[in-house]
């Protein structure tokens, strides 16, 4: 187990550029319950993975936040940000990975396959203050997301075809 220091920080984090990955990661997965925080707390709904569907990429994916695409049980593609890794503010005591679909949807998708490229690192799990300031930056990773997957060495993961559901 490796240990990580994580400063509290009070500020929101601004991200500017984000680093990409070479090659990307893939991850696909069943979509799981997670602690229900995401949509009640934070306003920001995230589709869980288990930890089993990242074993194999763990070690390429250190904690913090990526961004990239996604597809659910074969809709999509759809941009996404999601966070690797135990959530300081919350305290957890596993990693989680959750990613956030750039995407309204009607409902929730409890055990529909999702299927991610995981394109770009964007930043350092943080540990925050407070919710607002969490908030406020997960917003921030949010906006520089959707304008940095538009750009070249991005966009064309779109169509990446790990993204389209295997024919039987």
């Amino acid at each position: 187990g490796h240990s990580f220091l994580v400063c509290s920080t009070p500020e929101v984090i601004q991200t500017t550029e984000l680093r990409k990955l070479d090659p990307a990661v893939r991850v696909a997965g069943e979509v799981v319950k997670g602690f229900g925080r995401g949509s009640k707390m934070l306003g920001i709904p995230t589709a869980n993975l288990p930890l089993e569907s990242i074993k194999s990429v763990d070690e390429q994916l250190a904690p913090g936040v990526y961004c990239g695409w996604a597809s659910v049980s074969g809709r999509g593609p759809f941009k996404m940000v999601m966070s690797v890794g135990w959530n300081p503010f919350f305290e957890n005591k596993e990693k989680t990975v959750e990613p956030h679909l750039l995407h309204e949807f009607e409902d929730d998708f409890y055990g529909s396959t999702l299927r991610l490229v995981i394109a770009a690192y964007l930043r350092p799990e943080a540990n925050f203050t407070t919710i607002e300031a969490l908030i406020a930056t997960i917003k921030e990773d949010i906006r520089v997301s959707d304008l940095g997957l538009d750009g070249e060495g991005y966009l064309e993961h779109r169509n990446d075809p790990f993204l389209c559901v295997e024919q039987k």
